[in-house]
C-alpha cells in the first residue's frame, strides 16, 4: 500500500488505494488496484479488433503531445474563466436580491402571485422534502458542499461501468489512453477523472478527497473547482506525454491526479500540518515532508517503469497543485478582476 493511500491529517482519516487491471488487452494505470472480480468481469467483455490493437505503439498518432497539451491549456483557461464568471454571477444575484429586499412593498406588489402560490404549497409533501434536503445541505461544511456533488458524479459513472452494453463507450470516453483517436482522445482526459471501476478505488479516492476538501476554505468554491478540474486534465496530459515518449499506451482512470493536486496544494500551504499513517497511531510527520516523499516515490516509479500506478499522472497533478500554491493563487487568480470588469460591461445593469 503506497504512502499516499494511507496518509491522514490529524483528526481526519485518509486512505487511498487504486485498482490495477491487467488482462490480455487492457491495463489501467491511473489509480487502480488488482482484483479478481475486475479481471473476470472484463474477460467476459469481448473487445473489438480496434480495441484489441489499441495497445500497439503504432496507434499513437504523431503530434499527440502538442495536441493534447494545447487542449489541456485551453481547458484550464476555459475552466478558470468560467469559474470567474460564475463567481461574478453569484455575487450579482445576491446584490439584486438585496436591492429587492430593501423595498419590501414593491417586492410584494410585483410578486404577489408568486408569494400566494408558495403559501399554498407550504403543507405539501414536496415542499417538506425540499426543506429537509435544504436543512441537510446547510449543515454541510463548505468543503463537503463541493465534495458531495463530486461523489454523486463518481457514483453515477461507477454504476455505468456495471452495464456491459456501455463498456465500449466507457472505454472510449471514461478511460484515458493516448492511443485514442478523435473526440475520445480529449473527452477521456476530462471524464476519466470521474471514472472508477473498482468499488474500493471509488471509496478510497472519495474518502481522501473529503478529508482534504477543507482546502476550499483557503481557495473558495469557484477556485477549488477550477483547480480540481484543471489538475485532472493536466494529469491526463502528463500521462499521455509519458506513454507517448515511452511507447507504452494504456488505459488510465481515477481521480488520483486531481486529488494529488489538492493534496500538494494543502501540503505546500500548510507544511507544518501533521500527517500520520493510518492504523499506526503515534507516528506523525509534517505535510511538507509527506509531499516530498510522494514526489520522490513517483519519480522512482517513472525511472524504474513501475506499472502499479500511473506515476506520470500523479506527478502532473502534484506539479499543478504546487504551481497553484506558489504562483497561481496569488498571481493568476487575482487577474480575474479584469475579466469580471469586461463581463460586467457585457451584462449591463440588472433589469427592473
Amino acid at each position: 500500500m503506497a504512502l499516499r493511500q494511507i496518509l491522514f491529517l490529524r483528526g481526519f482519516n485518509h486512505s487511498r488505494k487504486f485498482m490495477k487491471l491487467q488482462n490480455e488487452h487492457l491495463r489501467y494505470f491511473k489509480g487502480r488496484r488488482s482484483g479478481e472480480e475486475l479481471r473476470n468481469s472484463l474477460r467476459e467483455y469481448k473487445l473489438t479488433p480496434t480495441e484489441q490493437n489499441i495497445q500497439s505503439p503504432t496507434y499513437i498518432s504523431e503530434g499527440i503531445i502538442s495536441k493534447t497539451g494545447l487542449f489541456a491549456i485551453s481547458f484550464t483557461t476555459f475552466t478558470f474563466v468560467g469559474a470567474s464568471i460564475f463567481e461574478y454571477e453569484k455575487i450579482r444575484a445576491k446584490a439584486i436580491n438585496a436591492l429587492k429586499s430593501s423595498n419590501p412593498m414593491e417586492w410584494i406588489r410585483r410578486h404577489q402571485n408568486a408569494i400566494h402560490e408558495r403559501q399554498k404549497e407550504l403543507n405539501s409533501e414536496i415542499l417538506r422534502l425540499k426543506r429537509d434536503i435544504n436543512k441537510l445541505w446547510n449543515q454541510l461544511s463548505s468543503g463537503e458542499k463541493i465534495w458531495a456533488p463530486i461523489l454523486v458524479l463518481n457514483v453515477i459513472v461507477f454504476g455505468l461501468w456495471r452495464i456491459p452494453s456501455l463498456q465500449p463507450i466507457m472505454l472510449k470516453h471514461f478511460a484515458s489512453n493516448p492511443a485514442h483517436h478523435g473526440l475520445s482522445l480529449y473527452s477521456s482526459m476530462v471524464l476519466s477523472t470521474f471514472s472508477h471501476y473498482s468499488l474500493f478505488h471509488l471509496f478510497a479516492n472519495m474518502y481522501v478527497l473529503r478529508s482534504f476538501s477543507g482546502a476550499v476554505n483557503s481557495l473558495g468554491f469557484e477556485q477549488f473547482v477550477a483547480l480540481y478540474l484543471s489538475a485532472g486534465v493536466f494529469s491526463s496530459f502528463t500521462s499521455y506525454a509519458f506513454k507517448a515518449v515511452t511507447k507504452m499506451p494504456g488505459f488510465s482512470l481515477g481521480a488520483s491526479g486531481a486529488i494529488m493536486a489538492v493534496l500538494a496544494y494543502v501540503c505546500a500551504q500548510y507544511p507544518d500540518t501533521k500527517l500520520q499513517i493510518m492504523f499506526i497511531p503515534g507516528w506523525q510527520f509534517s505535510a511538507g515532508s509527506a509531499i516530498q516523499c510522494l514526489i520522490c516515490f513517483d519519480v522512482a516509479g517513472l525511472i524504474f517503469r513501475w506499472r502499479l500506478f500511473d506515476h506520470a499522472a500523479h506527478l502532473g497533478g502534484a506539479a499543478f497543485g504546487l504551481f497553484w500554491s506558489f504562483y497561481g493563487r496569488d498571481h493568476i487568480w487575482p487577474q480575474r478582476e479584469k475579466l469580471i470588469g469586461v463581463w460586467h460591461q457585457i451584462r449591463g445593469k440588472p433589469s427592473k
